[in-house]
């Protein structure tokens, strides 16, 4: 659904698109712009060693906080952004708010919807991962972790419990003190999981809400195996005009530029 801004600036015809990236919807979006002629760069943290770049121009690395992104903003003639970032991205997306407000810029926050519980779920909600670590030991003892590999340092202390941490690339210390390393990235399939829950005799597995489609298997075999499942509920995000497709964000820039 989209959440109107009525303080918003209008994109100037042909002007730069801005994506802020890193996800499949990102890489969705930028080669529908691409294909349709937009000029379009796709921004990415280089927080991945081997990242599945988007068609046209990509730019990696950070603006300099918020003020950075307004002044890259101006200096590249971006005539709107189209914030496209992982769902807990929440300080890129923070910045992105502030920079498009202060240059204004319009921007529009493309966000896939999270996942909702079915029947034969057993889902725990928290509200980050210190509460995820501390919920644990109460549920399970063998852990299928996939929170990603940034914030695993929550878990270092859980005793008691083994872990199979999975992330797309290695992570930093400290991490759980009985752990397996699974280097690998999605989409993953249910045979697949439910291979992976048996073989290591998974009882609990525990995600974040990130939604979408290329990770959602875990919870089918979650389900089907009947293991408890620990969500981490996502960050409240700024308020700025919200979408969930792809089809719905390319609809908002035609509108905003023929407005424009």
């Amino acid at each position: 659904m989209t959440v109107n801004s009525p303080r918003a600036a209008q994109p100037r015809r042909g002007a730069r698109v801005l994506v802020l990236g890193g996800t499949a919807e990102a890489r969705e979006l930028a080669g529908a712009l691409d294909a349709a002629g937009v000029p379009v760069v796709s921004s990415l943290a280089g927080r991945v060693a081997r990242p599945r770049l988007p068609v046209g121009e990509v730019r990696v690395g950070g603006f300099g906080g918020p003020q950075g992104l307004a002044r890259w903003l101006a200096e590249h003639g971006v005539g709107a952004v189209l914030d496209a970032t992982h769902p807990f991205a929440e300080q890129m997306s923070g910045s992105a708010a502030e920079a498009c407000e202060a240059a204004r810029v319009p921007l529009l926050r493309l966000e896939r919807p999270g996942w909702s519980e079915r029947d034969g779920d057993a889902w725990h909600w928290v509200d980050d991962l210190s509460a995820a670590a501390a919920l644990v030991p109460q549920l399970g003892s063998r852990v299928l972790l996939t929170t990603g590999r940034q914030g695993l340092a929550a878990f270092a202390g859980v005793g008691g419990a083994w872990f199979l941490v999975r992330c797309v690339d290695p992570p930093s210390p400290p991490l759980p003190p009985r752990h397996r390393l699974v280097i690998d990235r999605g989409p993953y399939t249910l045979a697949g999981e439910l291979a992976l829950i048996d073989a290591h005799g998974i009882d609990l597995v525990v995600t974040k809400d990130s939604g979408g489609h290329h990770t959602e298997a875990k919870l089918d075999a979650a389900r089907r195996r009947k293991r408890p499942v620990i969500v981490v509920r996502r960050p409240p995000g700024p308020s700025v005009p919200t979408v969930g497709e792809v089809g719905a964000a390319l609809a908002w820039l035609r509108s905003t530029t023929q407005a424009g």
